[in-house]
């Protein structure tokens, strides 16, 4: 049978194929009711060969929710969100719960018209990145009536749920390593922060702890746009020619470190011994450079996968006691650009 004038299939189109009631269709695609297993066996086999897909907004209007998990991030550009929607499928492809994505561009009302559009098809749960949202965000967050969890941050108040790591965390812990080693001309190269919030949080974290050791940043440079190889190279050079007596550099992620790695080693430059260099996220792609950049796992698929955990749990047993707040530990990966003493 072939649905030629591209009308929607119904119920009656599996019924007239199979010669069985529509009332008996309905409850074999619900798999609810008795019917033996042969007639639900001649269900099915109809329905996949008609391509039937069931409608489910009626089913979603007796129980004021579809089977769907909004998961709103600011980038599918940067390979962190990737892997945390990793983390989220990996849970929910185990449950009748199916994520759909929204994507912000850092944007606070771009976040704020997504949210509103997800949440006028009443989702099952949210997931959303970040602690910062607007006003009206936060309030259509609070009223939503379904499991909320912010995640990738955990330096702030939820509205409902979070997990993530403490930036401010991962900044100090960073500042730490690399005074340890002996640094202590730093420099520091990063995204524009008044939209990276968790960028902002590990620079307020590192230069806190720097601080309390009596040292300062000596120079520092902001960017906007993506984070790319050739940036950093960019970047590195313009730093390094400003202020040539730095003997360490620390980048807001590993793809603008990775570019400033590539420009050191084509200048000749010894690394970690002349210039030490670090960065953040812990990007597996990276793993082919020359040398191994240090850098701090972001602990990102782990994220994707409890907060996932989260709302499936709470959809299972409205009434059990939910996890909160859930904060991983991301560790240093000291790699081949920062000196490591003990």
């Amino acid at each position: 049978m072939t649905n030629d004038n591209k009308r929607p299939l119904t119920l009656r189109d599996v019924s007239d194929a199979t010669g069985v009631s529509e009332m008996t269709v309905s409850r074999v695609l619900r798999n609810r009711g008795d019917v033996s297993e042969k007639t639900r066996q001649k269900v099915l086999e109809a329905a996949k060969a008609l391509g039937y897909v069931p409608n489910k907004i009626a089913g979603a209007l007796a129980s004021k929710r579809v089977n769907l998990v909004a998961v709103i991030i600011p980038s599918l550009s940067n390979m962190v969100f990737p892997e945390v929607l990793t983390g989220i499928n990996r849970v929910l492809e185990n449950t009748e719960l199916q994520p759909v994505v929204g994507v912000t561009d850092y944007q606070p009302e771009k976040e704020e018209k997504v949210l509103y559009e997800m949440l006028s098809w009443r989702p099952s749960g949210v997931i959303i990145a970040g602690l910062e949202h607007t006003d009206a965000a936060r309030a259509m967050l609070a009223a939503s009536g379904i499991p909320v969890v912010e995640i990738m941050d955990t330096d702030g108040n939820p509205v409902d749920a979070m997990v993530g790591i403490s930036h401010r965390r991962a900044g100090r812990e960073m500042a730490k390593a690399i005074l340890k080693a002996g640094y202590s001309h730093i420099g520091f190269m990063g995204t524009k922060m008044p939209l990276d919030h968790r960028a902002r949080k590990r620079f307020e974290g590192f230069t806190e702890a720097l601080a309390k050791e009596g040292v300062e940043i000596e120079d520092r440079e902001f960017y906007s746009g993506g984070s790319a190889l050739a940036k950093g190279r960019e970047m590195t050079q313009a730093m390094l020619e400003r202020s040539p007596d730095l003997d360490f550099l620390y980048y807001s992620n590993d793809m603008i470190g990775a570019g400033g790695l590539l420009y050191l080693l084509d200048q000749g430059i010894e690394v970690p011994g002349q210039i030490g260099l670090a960065g953040f996220n812990g990007v597996e792609l990276l793993a082919g450079l020359p040398r191994q950049l240090a850098t701090m796992d972001a602990c990102r698929t782990e994220i994707g996968m409890k907060a996932a955990q989260i709302i499936a749990a709470q959809l299972e047993d409205p009434d059990a006691v939910a996890e909160k707040h859930v904060t991983l530990t991301p560790t240093i990966t000291y790699g081949d650009t920062l000196k490591r003493r003990v």
